[in-house]
């Protein structure tokens, strides 16, 4: 989807369309959840702080999220994918990948289907979605991406290689702005650049994800689409109204925290073996501290108290703390838990 949380909001309030808007918390504190594309034209990105986003567009219009309504909207937009393929493989609300191979033939092209879809997301729900068609995952993705916003973009078999080598690495999804600081500091530039690295060289300096680089860079992508991809965690953080100092303050905004993710793990049965603690301080400085333990958190006590100890191993503060955040991970999927912890089974 096109700037998608800010394509809703100027869908449902006609004073802000063609204007600079920002999905997010307050101008001081908070984050840019989205941008629309009238606020991208200044530098406003999804992750930016806000602060930072007014600076670069002084009349920036903030509008706080409206999830539940994101969500209803993502659901209208996967039942039109239902429609043409049950492979379906969700990355968040706005984007998935499809495999539309049983579905495609010579009277009806993956492009005429992606073509279809659009066409349906326009008429269903009033917003534009940019397609990426090709004969893989990462091809496609990078192919969604090339003709933002209302875009289709194909890659063919035979295009393939051609089109990643004339790409700057940091294009790459999967590549982030520290990794491509890095290839670039090896005199890895584009994609060319990097297919002329041996397999060798790459995992030397990337560890296991320089097989990942090696393929991609000559356009292979094996990964298949993996319909109802199992979630790896699940998590809450709060940006403060202020910049917190003292642990009693820390440990009070923990609790909602704690209270959100162990309402999803009693809401849906996935309970987790790995806490983990994120701290960012005033000057945006971020660290997390984990906790794994032998079996799934067995109660909400317990994640309250894994979560403190975290945090206090961090004190005294070196600074002070704008952000936390609680999450969950190593999930698994039981059935019930008992009030002392131990697991259910229905028999």
């Amino acid at each position: 989807m096109d700037a998608f949380f800010a394509s809703v909001e100027q869908r449902d309030n006609p004073d802000l369309r063609g204007k600079p808007v920002a999905v997010g918390g307050s101008r001081e504190r908070g984050v840019v959840a989205a941008a629309s594309y009238e606020a991208r034209q200044y530098g406003v990105r999804s992750a930016m702080s806000s602060l930072m986003a007014i600076r670069k567009c002084p009349h920036l219009i903030f509008v706080k999220p409206r999830f539940e309504v994101y969500k209803t909207v993502s659901a209208q937009i996967r039942t039109i994918f239902a429609d043409y393929t049950d492979l379906i493989e969700p990355l968040s609300l706005d984007e998935a990948y499809l495999d539309v191979t049983e579905r495609a033939s010579a009277d009806l092209t993956a492009t005429q289907i992606a073509q279809e879809i659009k066409e349906r997301i326009r008429q269903e729900t009033q917003l534009t979605a940019s397609a990426g068609v090709s004969y893989n995952k990462f091809l496609a993705k990078l192919a969604s991406d090339y003709r933002k916003p209302d875009g289709l973009f194909v890659i063919k078999p035979h295009q393939g290689l051609a089109f990643v080598e004339q790409l700057n690495v940091g294009q790459f999804h999967g590549v982030g702005r520290v990794t491509a600081e890095k290839m670039n500091q090896l005199g890895i530039f584009t994609g060319l650049d990097l297919r002329q690295q041996t397999e060798a060289f790459l995992t030397r300096h990337f560890g296991k994800v320089g097989h990942h680089y090696y393929s991609i860079a000559r356009a292979i992508d094996d990964r298949p689409v993996t319909a109802n991809r199992v979630r790896k965690s699940v998590g809450s953080e709060n940006t403060f109204s202020h910049d917190l100092t003292e642990e009693s303050e820390l440990l009070t905004g923990l609790e909602p925290l704690t209270d959100d993710v162990w309402a999803y793990c009693e809401r849906t049965g996935v309970y987790g073996r790995t806490v983990t603690l994120k701290v960012k301080y005033a000057d945006f400085q971020q660290i997390t501290r984990s906790r794994t333990l032998p079996t799934t958190v067995a109660s909400r006590n317990i994640l309250q108290q894994i979560t403190a100890d975290l945090l206090t191993g961090l004190l005294p503060l070196p600074k002070p703390v704008r952000l936390l955040g609680v999450s969950i991970s190593n999930l698994d999927t039981v059935t019930t838990t008992s009030a002392n912890g131990q697991l259910a089974l229905d028999l």
